[in-house]
């Protein structure tokens, strides 16, 4: 892999591109099929790191229907435009021109039968096969605009980045020397940093800084395709749920998604609640129907009337455990609910119980409204929602309005995909319409 990380000894490229993720490889793949030289630097000791690590390491690379209404941002018409010009079927075609097995999963996702690294080792030799360098530990120190210099609008300054035992070594040294500097010249500046979302994976805010640098607007960043967590008793309850999953249907003003929910030690995960984070701010309740399938207030209702002495678990028996899982509790849920929800009346007959407390109850299963504390944060989040505003770049090029040879592709843009291979998607479509044109 170290021919990957050779840089060319000539200052002067055509195309520079900071970041080698997924849009950002395939950015310098697309541009290098068009005879432009290409130079990826990134200040990881990897490069496409969170490509490797998505899926469970299987790489969600793709789906099968894909969408704009798959994708948020204040400017939702924003996407459109390199979705269709670059639909799924163009990055399916070039996982099976490499051989690479894959499957389908629910909801049209598309994962490596392998590995992740499949994808990855196909962006670095598509890559190498057009020439494309990529340099890794380097630090970007500062990025210029240059003026009046017909071959060259940008110069950036790098050095080495340190690893752990390089900034030790470095601190321990009695007389510390400063790291060699490395200046390179560019027509051409692709900002594919992405965003802040694990930084264990090395997210940092360069992409944003470069933004603001050139008079971009930012729209507030958050944590999204991301575990709720809860505090107090809802808290402790969830808690001791932990490792239980059930379908449901989640919800908010905005959206609703029927998918799995998972209890954990630290709040609510599952497809269901990362899907609704990307809808959702701090302050605001979601709702979940713990039944999707059944209408819990008219079957109360209806036992009342036919079973007067049942009482309340004793109807809920039948939606434990086994059976057709999509109606089922899990009999530990159903315990914990009990004592949250009608632990007062847990020994009183149907008969005995006032219609209005049966309908409030039912609503209860089938809305439970809960307010998160918060989420986990960028340490586990997906993807960053917000980003660098996108109705100040353009969508067909995905090039800067303020600054000629400018461009933002990726998570580093106020475009925030679904959870299910979206925003593989979007890295794949928006570096392809500016590798076009760099």
């Amino acid at each position: 892999m170290d021919n990957y990380r050779t840089a060319s000894q000539h200052p002067h490229y055509d195309v520079i591109i900071i970041g080698a993720g997924a849009s950002g490889l395939y950015c310098a793949l697309t541009a290098g099929r068009r005879g432009r030289r290409v130079l990826v630097l990134d200040h990881a000791n990897k490069a496409g790191k969170k490509i490797l690590m998505s899926g469970g390491g299987r790489c969600n690379f793709t789906n099968y229907f894909v969408a704009p209404e798959h994708f948020i941002g204040s400017n939702p018409h924003f996407c459109k435009s390199a979705l269709s010009r670059y639909p799924s079927w163009e990055f399916i075609g070039m996982v099976e021109q490499h051989k690479i097995p894959y499957h389908e999963r629910e909801h049209g996702q598309l994962f490596c039968d392998d590995s992740a690294q499949d994808i990855l080792t196909m962006l670095l030799d598509e890559c190498a096969a057009v020439g494309v360098q990529v340099r890794l530990n380097t630090q970007i120190d500062s990025v210029q605009a240059i003026e009046n210099d017909k071959k060259a609008r940008f110069q950036l300054s790098t050095t080495k980045a340190l690893s752990k035992k390089d900034k030790q070594e470095q601190k321990d040294m009695a007389n510390q020397t400063n790291l060699p500097q490395t200046g390179y010249r560019c027509e051409s500046l692709v900002v594919a940093t992405g965003g802040l979302s694990i930084p264990t994976m090395g997210a940092s805010g360069l992409g944003y800084a470069l933004a603001q640098q050139f008079n971009h607007t930012l729209i507030q960043t958050d944590a999204s395709l991301v575990p709720f967590t809860f505090t107090d008793k809802i808290g402790e309850l969830i808690r001791a749920l932990a490792g239980i999953s059930i379908p449901v249907i989640a919800s908010n003003e905005r959206i609703s998604f029927k998918l799995p929910l998972l209890f954990t030690h630290r709040g609510l995960s599952g497809p269901s609640m990362l899907q609704l984070s990307n809808y959702w701010h701090i302050g605001e309740t979601i709702s979940i129907n713990l039944l999707p399938d059944i209408d819990m207030t008219a079957l109360l209702l209806a036992h009342k009337k036919s079973h007067p002495r049942q009482l309340i678990r004793t109807v809920l028996a039948d939606y434990t455990d086994s059976g057709d899982d999509s109606n089922k509790l899990p009999k530990k849920l159903l315990v914990a609910l009990q004592t949250h929800l009608w632990d007062d009346i847990k020994q009183t007959e149907l008969a005995n119980i006032k219609d209005e407390r049966l309908i409030e109850l039912g609503e209860t299963l089938n809305g439970w409204q809960l307010k998160p504390s918060g989420t986990e944060g960028y340490r586990t989040a997906e993807v960053t929602r917000g980003g660098i505003k996108t109705a100040e770049v353009s969508s067909k090029t995905m090039q800067s309005n303020y600054q000629d040879g400018l461009y933002f592709i990726g998570e580093v843009l106020d475009v925030t995909g679904w959870l299910g291979g979206y925003n593989f998607q979007w890295a794949w479509a928006s570096g392809f319409v500016c590798g076009e044109v760099v």
